[in-house]
């Protein structure tokens, strides 16, 4: 496996949100990494995880990370462990959260997003990545479930949002390292 810094922002990420969020299960997990990435994309035209998200009934999921969670690579399982209680599948940070791969801004929007949903479960959560016409709502009506959610939708035109020919230009960019670097 490549060793990218996405993927060690997804981790550090993981870890964050598992420390400083209650009840942080896989669904409130999925549901935050939506958060930091779709509002860093919003402001910058790039996701922090690299994740890709889809519509599924119950809000967006990135179905590779999903399905890492079930049978866990070995950094991962470095990095956190599942607690069972129950139903619940409490995921705990087992190593010190490291900030070296984020960004001030990265920084600030985990933060923030991990303030905002402290004590929320994820069925609490469900409401704000249901709201009519963001970026969940507008692919479950348009393609159907199951369906990639495109990251241009959260392009808004607020004040700070990147413009989407910017965002573009971006991708355009990011796809072309990947090609270069055979990392995609």
């Amino acid at each position: 496996m490549i060793k990218t810094y996405q993927r060690d922002r997804l981790l550090g990420a993981i870890n964050f949100f598992a420390r400083n969020t209650n009840y942080c299960g896989k669904t409130k997990l999925m549901k935050l990494l939506y958060f930091l990435d779709f509002i860093h994309f919003k402001q910058t035209g790039k996701s922090v995880t690299g994740l890709d998200y889809y519509a599924w009934g119950r809000g967006p999921v990135p179905r590779s990370l999903f399905e890492e969670i079930m049978k866990m690579k070995p950094d991962m399982a470095k990095e956190i462990e599942i607690i069972k209680m129950g139903n619940f599948q409490k995921i705990k940070a087992k190593k010190p959260f490291n900030l070296d791969c984020f960004t001030p801004r990265q920084m600030k929007i985990m933060e923030n997003v991990a303030y905002i949903f402290k004590d929320a479960k994820a069925d609490d959560m469900v409401e704000v990545t249901h709201l009519k016409n963001q970026p969940w709502d507008q692919t479950l009506k348009q393609k159907g479930e199951f369906s990639r959610i495109d990251y241009l939708l959260a392009i808004d035109g607020s004040k700070d949002c990147i413009r989407e020919d910017e965002a573009r230009e971006v991708l355009e960019e990011i796809s072309e390292m990947h090609t270069i670097f055979g990392t995609a």
